[in-house]
């Protein structure tokens, strides 16, 4: 056995803090409790507790090597000097020492081992693991102990001994279990600072309140009324700290000990049975059995209440602390999130502007006749670059943002496919691949889904498939299976192994990342691929071997539905219209200025939002195209002070044509009143079909309002 570390360390780490009374001060409580018990005994002819041991135990728990020991001998040298006092024989002065010793020896190393080297008593388990474990063995050994040496030297008649030894169990057990954790409680109040942080008018009429019932009680012998201990005791245990607990079940010992000593209290109500055997026996020292249960009651009742409530108060606490911290980290999540949107939005926008120069010069380029071959060629390059470059941004863009809400609205499947698996075809021309389109009759019309998010996931697969096959063919299939669509792309390329199958949908995840590789692209497109089919309810699944290409399978919600309004509205180019460019960028302006020319229109042009409004309301105009971000007034001002003047000039359709081109930015344009939202960079094209709705857009909101006013 290791008595200075170990599994059965028996002092206190020296490295532990230094707390509770000095070592005189228990010594001084050693000799104390010692006076009393003699005294007790020669007066009263019994002793309620014997306190000596318990404190002895507390200094042994509480005190590091050094002092615990001088405290140790100090105490061992009164002890056999008050045996001296009291006359006993030379034998039995050692003998009483030699068993408080190991009493208190035992008790130490059993606490120390089982009940955590801290001896934290204000955990309920640690609590009854040390009366249980540690203090019960211990005074049951002594007592044993000490019932052998009665009977080896003849000292007490066999009659009584049983009485006498359990007599001594009780009280040496009670006072162990009562004055030694108590003791321990009061000497580490440090830590229960932060526990039940009651004022001091509190304590003070809580401690007042139990002394005048406790007086009261025991002060009376006429009606068996212990139990009125217990209200104030137990409501004291509630709202006091475990230190103030560990006082008051002292105080009620020492008040109701003094009072049955006496003769008073309702302990003197004990009837006693008739027993030839105990006639020697003092009859305080048979009725302080009831006193011993009452103590035992008093301690098993307050000390487990306080030190539960002790530990419910600090696990609010702690709820409370950590709720706070969830709190702040909600708010600093919420405002990373919102500097996240911030910085997103903003390098889409300041992203898409110069792409807007790059995208839209090269296809007003390559609709020149007068380039040759070799110019269409390098011009066309251009302009895939450009696409892929948009194409890269908007995916970097999709994944971070985390995607939308799904927008379910009837499409067309057959023309959306087309139009989305037309690039990868012609790359597949290109390249010299054969390409196959198959839309069984099962999928033919219009079906309910969204049509923003079935795009990204065709062009994705479609674009990979063409990526990854350098001889053979792709082909896209799509299938009715009931309310669900089925869309196959299958390719002849290069394959998967195991290994890249199982990273396949890994952000940034590539086959061949090494810098040799022989594809191009930043892992994003399938990532944002399954997004968008696991957001719309769907699924996906890939069979694919390497060296024998790739089959991917996605299967989505997609409803039959009415086919969609494909009336177009008279087409830009069929109109002689006046149009006003709005936008601080030049660059931007003389793009749509040619773009719009083309279209035989007639063109305004503005750097800012006030100029916007100058304009309006200056000349007759058909068309606004409205940038949004502008020095000055930017383009929601800018429309929402254009709805505000009279008529016919505030029911001019504008259409923005931003490079703010979040989900969100486009909601913002329609709530300040434009009719349509177009994302730079922008295509001939696509600027004539944005202009088309845009156009719809505003007479339905003519309609309307006429049809309010009537």
């Amino acid at each position: 056995m290791k008595f200075g570390r170990g599994r059965w360390r028996f002092f206190r780490h020296e490295a532990g803090r230094v707390a509770g009374p000095p070592p005189l001060a228990y010594v001084a409580l050693y000799v104390a409790a010692q006076l009393v018990g003699h005294w007790s005994m020669e007066v009263f002819g019994a002793t309620v507790l014997w306190l000596a041991n318990a404190v002895l135990l507390a200094a042994l728990l509480q005190l590091q090597r050094r002092p615990a020991l001088l405290v140790a001998a100090a105490c061992v040298a009164i002890n056999l000097a008050a045996n001296v006092v009291r006359g006993d024989p030379p034998a039995f002065v050692w003998v009483n020492a030699g068993l408080n010793l190991i009493q208190v020896t035992v008790a130490a190393v059993l606490a120390r081992r089982l009940c955590g080297a801290a001896l934290d008593m204000r955990r309920p388990k640690r609590l009854l693991r040390f009366m249980l474990l540690a203090v019960t063995p211990a005074v049951a050994l002594s007592t044993l102990l000490a019932g052998f040496a009665a009977i080896g030297a003849g000292r007490l008649p066999t009659g009584t001994l049983g009485f006498r030894l359990h007599h001594l169990f009780d009280m040496e057990l009670l006072a162990m279990a009562i004055v030694a954790p108590s003791l321990l409680l009061l000497a580490r109040t440090h830590r229960f600072r932060e526990d039940a942080q009651a004022p001091a008018t509190e304590v003070a009429a809580l401690m007042t309140l139990l002394a005048v019932v406790c007086l009261w009680t025991f002060g009376q012998t006429s009606a068996p009324i212990l139990f009125m201990v217990f209200p104030p005791l137990i409501l004291l245990a509630f709202k006091l700290s475990p230190p103030w607990t560990a006082a008051a079940v002292m105080m009620v010992g020492v008040i109701g000990g003094a009072a049955t000593l006496t003769g008073h209290g309702p302990v003197m109500l004990t009837r006693l049975s008739e027993d030839a055997q105990l006639a020697g026996v003092p009859a305080i020292m048979r009725q302080l059995n009831v006193f011993h249960l009452f103590l035992l009651a008093v301690m098993g009742t307050a000390l487990p209440i306080t030190t539960l409530s002790s530990e419910r108060r600090r696990l609010i606490a702690r709820l409370r602390s950590r709720t706070q911290a969830a709190v702040e980290a909600r708010l600093r999540a919420e405002q990373a999130d919102a500097a996240k949107s911030r910085f997103l939005a903003l390098m889409s926008h300041e992203m898409r502007t110069p792409l807007t120069g790059v995208t839209g010069y090269a296809d007003l380029l390559s609709r020149r006749p007068s380039l040759d071959a070799e110019g269409r060629r390098q011009v066309e390059a251009v302009r895939q670059c450009g696409e892929a470059m948009l194409r890269l941004v908007e995916d970097l863009l999709e994944v971070s943002r985390g995607g939308d809400e799904v927008v379910m609205a009837p499409v067309d499947v057959r023309d959306l496919v087309e139009s989305t698996a037309a690039p990868a075809f012609e790359w597949a021309e290109i390249r010299g691949l054969a390409h196959h389109l198959t839309v069984s009759p099962e999928a033919q019309g219009a079906a309910l889904t969204d049509a923003r998010r079935l795009r990204q996931i065709i062009h994705h697969l479609t674009l990979n498939a063409a990526k990854f096959t350098s001889q053979g063919s792709i082909s896209v299939s799509v299938d009715r299976l009931d309310d669900r669509l089925r869309v196959t792309v299958a390719d002849t390329g290069c394959g998967m192994c195991a290994e890249t199958l199982s990273g396949l949908f890994r952000l940034f995840e590539q086959a061949d990342a090494s810098t040799s590789r022989a594809h191009e692209g930043a892992g994003v497109g399938l990532v944002l691929a399954k997004g968008h089919i696991d957001r719309m309810g769907g699924t996906i699944s890939v069979e694919s071997r390497q060296g024998h290409g790739s089959v991917f399978t996605v299967e989505i919600p997609a409803p039959a539905a009415a086919a969609p309004n494909t009336a177009e509205a008279e087409d830009l180019s069929e109109r002689r219209m006046r149009v006003l460019i709005v936008d601080d960028h030049p660059v931007n302006r003389d793009l749509l200025r040619i773009m719009v020319q083309a279209a035989d229109c007639d063109v305004f042009e503005a750097a800012d939002g006030r100029e916007a409004i100058d304009a309006v309301g200056s000349k007759p105009l058909d068309l606004v195209l409205m940038d949004v971000r502008m020095p000055g007034m930017d383009g929601l001002a800018a429309t929402r002070a254009i709805r505000a003047l009279d008529a016919p000039a505030r029911d001019i359709p504008i259409l923005a044509v931003t490079a703010d081109a979040m989900p969100e930015d486009a909601a913002r344009c329609l709530a300040a009143g434009m009719d349509g939202h177009l994302p730079k960079p922008v295509t001939q094209a696509r600027l004539y079909e944005a202009v088309n709705a845009a156009l719809e857009q505003a007479a339905a909101r003519q309609e309307t309002q006429d049809a309010r006013a009537a």
